[in-house]
């Protein structure tokens, strides 16, 4: 029997990250596994669940919630059900997305992603190699500038 998939992932968008991650830091206790630095967003976890808090963008768009995501142990099974029960199936995501392989859209409009490599480790075929790791440091030494 195949273990059902488990949601690890939730993404709420604020206007203010900093002030929101002190706040689930103070009262909650979430520790803070990830800063981006070129987009603002904080990633913490409890242990188990991981929030991440992304930089509202959207003009006149509320904050709030943004997606969560699903720890899937099979992508093309999940793919498989949607298609077979006549839902909109899940779409690749970018190269560019750190933790999952596809975002899917339920009956509402909510967007959720699949992953099965979680939501605690870069996807292994987003981990930059050192050459861009490099250019990455150089970027960020020029903004200190």
């Amino acid at each position: 029997m195949v273990d059902r998939p488990k949601i690890r992932h939730l993404v709420i968008d604020s206007t203010d990250p900093e002030r929101l991650a002190k706040f689930y830091e103070e009262t909650m206790g979430l520790e803070v596994v990830f800063r981006a630095k070129h987009t603002g967003g904080i990633s913490m976890t409890d242990g188990y669940m991981n929030l991440s808090i992304h930089v509202n963008r959207g003009i006149g768009q509320p904050s709030g919630l943004n997606h969560f995501g699903f720890l899937v142990e099979d992508n093309d099974e999940i793919i498989e059900k949607f298609d077979s029960k006549g839902y909109r199936s899940p779409s690749k995501r970018p190269a560019d997305r750190h933790f999952a392989q596809y975002r899917a859209i339920d009956p509402d409009g909510n967007n959720f992603d699949l992953s099965t490599n979680g939501y605690d480790e870069i996807r292994p075929e987003r981990q930059l190699s050192k050459t861009q790791l490099e250019k990455l440091a150089k970027i960020e030494e020029l903004e200190k500038a």
